[in-house]
């Protein structure tokens, strides 16, 4: 039969190596690496990072990468070469200042496609939307767009066009397109 003393020093070894592990790691602040990346930015009189402490500079990429890069580079040229004089973003203006904005693809084979924005109703869900018919012939360009508003342009001699918006009810005004800047 074990006694209460014997119950007590058989478990005492155990108890000690316990605590002598325990020690350590209380003796440790607690990780916070949120808190680390939270906290206070140095201050400025702190002293700059050493030279060997610097993250190394990255090497140059291999040639087969900059390789690659031309080729991309070459093929986003020459695909930028197929395409027509109108395509990009443009401004519909009316005595100056500007109505719509359109973003028209031109594949320079008369075919046109795009999107416009009411500049005027930045935030109505109604001002926007795809170019309903949009095409070019010679000199001319017709631009649907919003239900019942066109856009008739001729091009004028160094660039630019000119022309009228017809709008719903037969309300006509002069308009020309410009080129936005980018």
């Amino acid at each position: 039969m074990r006694t209460r003393a014997g119950t007590i020093a058989a478990g005492l070894p155990a108890l000690i190596v316990a605590l002598i592990g325990a020690a350590p790691a209380a003796a440790q602040p607690a990780a916070d690496p949120i808190g680390a990346l939270l906290g206070e930015p140095p201050s400025e009189a702190a002293d700059p990072p050493k030279p060997e402490l610097l993250p190394a500079v990255a090497a140059p990429p291999p040639i087969q990468g900059v390789a690659y890069d031309s080729r991309i580079r070459a093929s986003m040229a020459s695909a930028q070469g197929f395409q027509g004089s109108l395509d990009g973003g443009w401004l519909l203006m009316a005595d100056g200042a500007p109505l719509y904005e359109f973003q028209l693809v031109d594949r320079g084979d008369g075919a046109l496609e795009g999107a416009w924005r009411d500049i005027r109703r930045p935030l109505a869900p109604a001002a926007s939307g795809l170019v309903d018919e949009a095409a070019r012939s010679g000199a001319e360009v017709i631009l649907r767009f919003d239900g019942a508003r066109v856009a008739v342009l001729r091009a004028v001699p160094g660039g630019g066009w000119n022309g009228e918006l017809r709008e719903a009810g037969g309300a006509r005004r002069p308009v020309s397109l410009a080129r936005r800047a980018p």
